[in-house]
């Protein structure tokens, strides 16, 4: 499968990256990315249940292509969801529902750090985005 440029650019940035440390700075700048969303945005319609963290997304289609924003009030979750949505932007329906979520993120180098929650929580945003697909 192929990686949409942002994915594969962040693909390059952390895997050559050592250790913990240096991943988690660059994590963070990857959180500063994100877009912030509105305060509509920001409301329980569009908030992601099944993560600890206060999680919203928010999804739209453009020509059978389907792009995310998404934010978090957790500075390091930030990271997470940035990485989460270049990994799967403008990706179409099928494509969007065969991400491996947790292979994507060994690839960084960042699979050791997810603790079950994080994980549990970044799989109910990719659960979410396929729940999303199916709606719109």
């Amino acid at each position: 499968m192929n990686l949409p440029a942002a994915a594969a650019e962040a693909l390059q940035a952390f895997t050559a990256l050592q250790g913990w440390e240096q991943r988690a700075r660059l994590l963070m700048q990857w959180g500063e990315r994100l877009e912030p969303l509105s305060d509509t945005e920001r409301s329980d319609e569009h908030r992601v249940h099944g993560c600890e963290s206060n999680v919203w997304l928010v999804a739209d289609s453009r020509a059978g292509r389907w792009h995310f924003r998404a934010y978090s009030d957790a500075r390091l979750l930030r990271g997470l969801l940035a990485l989460l949505l270049v990994r799967v932007d403008g990706l179409p329906g099928p494509e969007l529902a065969e991400v491996d979520l947790a292979g994507w993120f060994n690839q960084l180098g960042l699979g050791r750090q997810l603790s079950p929650s994080r994980s549990n929580g970044l799989n109910a945003v990719l659960k979410r985005m396929q729940d999303l697909i199916v709606d719109l």
